[in-house]
């Protein structure tokens, strides 16, 4: 028997010991031995949970219970559950998380601590989406060359109401907090975060890239207007927050940010709260992963697939899939101001005469060359213009961003989204 200890039994905790409950026969059977949830941890000892396993508010009585075979972190934060998974592992025991943010800063330091005992993290990225193991397992045979996803539903609701049916950036921000989709701080979403620490648990499994967040591009949807979507129908794009990982020669870039990404594109297709990621491997070639990216019972269902695994063989493959440095060590992350990529700029101007010369002419000083450049007025005396331009590097745009942005004909920052 595996005797399985939660900590942290909120939404997903709670789901977790309900599945090894009421599909016990059927996990039995797949995993060869009975498992059960001995205990749980707790803040709120009054609170009715509906299930029959111990409860304490100490999380030393499940890391000191010999009995308990297999720790579940389901705490969230970073440097708590850091400290509480290290003594799991250092007292023998098997540990399952879906705790994206430990791994986004510490997946080396315990990659190094557990050895061979097992530690699984599939609910971490995408839900109750198998991309861990589909990169740490399914794909071992490739040399990944890109990943790129939709890794945050929140976000992904929102750019489909707006897309979809005209909703403005702060009504359906609004409505998602109303329905549960976005947290009342909702930063960490729509500001891109989320999506970032889990773009860096999959590109260490995919590249050993060892970067924190602070090291990688990280933008959100916050700029994302209406205009910018009409924009982007008009000339065959959608608008999503996509996480992107790609290889190119021996650097691997790493960004979350909002993208236009062509209509044709599977990853564009995808809509609502659903996660969707590309992968691309030099010998499969393109894989793609749909399914719930969040809520209780697809989180809880990586989970338990995870309790299952360990409880089938008692050790797992190194935590993030190699035994030596990947590439042979030579991969290094590309910093962001050598990116390439097409861009669409939205420049709120003084409709007067010589503006547009003026504007063109800052273009070419910074050598980016101008694909498409619409007019749309906005009031009487002001226009928006909206360029789309061909492939530049992230330091010129960016450059060129903040001299158009001292121009006193320019009214505010010119907002600028990245072309996939």
């Amino acid at each position: 028997m595996i005797k399985v200890g939660i900590i942290g039994v909120g939404t997903v905790g709670t789901s977790v010991a309900e599945i090894l409950r009421d599909n016990a026969d059927m996990i039995s059977a797949r995993a060869g031995v009975d498992i059960i949830v001995k205990s749980g941890v707790v803040r709120n000892l009054s609170k009715k949970r509906g299930l029959d396993i111990a409860f304490s508010d100490s999380v030393d009585d499940i890391l000191d219970d010999e009995e308990i075979d297999i720790v579940v972190e389901l705490m969230g934060g970073v440097e708590e559950p850091f400290e509480v998974v290290k003594k799991a592992l250092h007292a023998g025991k098997a540990v399952v998380t879906a705790n994206k943010a430990l791994l986004a800063y510490h997946r080396y330091e315990l990659q190094a601590i557990a050895k061979d005992i097992a530690f699984e993290y599939e609910a971490s990225v995408a839900g109750g989406i198998p991309i861990i193991n589909a990169l740490r397992d399914g794909l071992s045979a490739n040399h990944i060359e890109s990943i790129m996803g939709i890794m945050n539903g929140t976000c992904n609701y929102m750019m489909t109401q707006m897309t979809n049916d005209g909703v403005a950036y702060d009504a359906i921000l609004k409505e998602s907090q109303e329905l549960g989709y976005a947290e009342a701080d909702p930063s960490f979403d729509v500001g891109g975060f989320d999506a970032a620490h889990k773009l860096l648990i999959l590109a260490s499994i995919a590249y050993g890239i060892d970067a924190k967040p602070e090291d990688i591009l990280i933008e959100g949807i916050q700029n994302v207007t209406q205009e910018d979507i009409s924009f982007a129908k008009e000339f065959g794009y959608a608008i999503k927050l996509l996480g992107i990982a790609k290889k190119d020669a021996n650097e691997v870039e790493l960004r979350v940010h909002a993208c236009l990404i062509s209509q044709d594109e599977m990853i564009a297709k995808i809509d609502g709260v659903m996660n969707g990621i590309s992968v691309i491997g030099d010998k499969v070639g393109e894989t793609l992963y749909y399914g719930p990216g969040a809520g209780g019972d697809a989180t809880a269902s990586a989970v338990v697939a995870n309790i299952i695994d360990i409880a089938r063989s008692g050790k797992s493959a190194p935590m993030l899939g190699f035994n030596r440095p990947m590439e042979g060590d030579k991969l290094t992350l590309k910093p962001t101001a050598n990116i390439e990529s097409k861009y669409y700029l939205r420049v709120s101007v003084t409709d007067k005469a010589g503006v547009l010369a003026s504007i063109t002419k800052i273009f070419e000083s910074h050598n980016i060359s101008v694909e498409t450049m619409l007019q749309r007025s906005s009031d009487n005396e002001s226009a928006n213009l909206l360029i789309s331009t061909h492939i530049a590097y992230e330091r010129d745009i960016q450059a060129m961003i903040d001299e158009l942005e001292a121009l006193d004909f320019v009214n505010a920052r010119p907002v600028m989204i990245r072309i996939v």
